[in-house]
């Protein structure tokens, strides 16, 4: 087998093997709830503590954050990354970032691709790392 043949394999095979993996997350990935829910958001800044109730037919927190005008923020390689909530902007200069919690559990997921249920608690913190 040739050079050039080799290449031409291993370009076959990567190529499948992202076809096969794109395919399986896709029908694999989170989806959120379908239809009107409510979600509560528990702000935590500066010593501060602020609940919202919001109502939304968005199926993922990013949107539904988005929707309400809680936050602010850039999207970037990873999908949605918040640089303000309820008008106070993390500090980059600080190390300031705004943490994402579930019932007080960190996320894996990022905002926008986090499904959302009816009667779930979040939990939007400024942290510092």
């Amino acid at each position: 087998m040739t050079q050039k043949s080799k290449r031409i394999l291993g370009a076959a095979i990567l190529a499948l093997a992202v076809i096969i993996l794109g395919t399986v997350y896709y029908f694999q990935r989170p989806a959120g709830q379908a239809g009107e829910k409510t979600i509560y958001v528990q702000v935590t800044a500066n010593e501060e503590q602020e609940k919202f109730t919001l109502q939304t037919a968005e199926e993922f927190l990013g949107a539904a954050l988005l929707e309400n005008g809680l936050i602010e923020g850039e999207n970037g390689p990873y999908g949605l990354f918040i640089t303000t909530v309820n008008g106070i902007t993390a500090d980059e200069a600080q190390n300031q970032w705004w943490c994402i919690t579930r019932g007080g559990e960190q996320l894996s997921t990022g905002a926008d691709s986090t499904p959302i249920a009816d009667g779930e608690q979040y939990e939007l913190t400024l942290s510092v790392y």
